[in-house]
């Protein structure tokens, strides 16, 4: 978790395709298991980044739950997407 949370923030690893799927792929499991703050980053991701409706429906579901959870991030987020 603190790795992908490392690599997306990194002003210039953050930004690079392959790193950011590496990231999505250590937050996956977290997010499962119901870590919010997993939820909030790997939803963000998949909606900012994924170009497939099915990737951006699972990207704001996990914001749902993140929100839910009292994540302002994803509260912030879903407040953009759903306007």
């Amino acid at each position: 978790m603190r790795v992908a949370e490392w690599l997306l923030d990194s002003p210039r690893l953050g930004e690079n395709a392959h790193v950011k799927h590496f990231a999505g792929r250590l937050l996956k499991q977290p997010a499962r298991e119901g870590v919010v703050s997993a939820q909030s980053r790997l939803g963000q991701l998949m909606c900012r980044e994924c170009g497939n409706a099915r990737d951006r429906r699972i990207g704001q579901d996990l914001l749902r739950q993140a929100a839910r959870g009292g994540d302002r991030r994803a509260q912030q987020a879903l407040g953009l997407i759903e306007d």
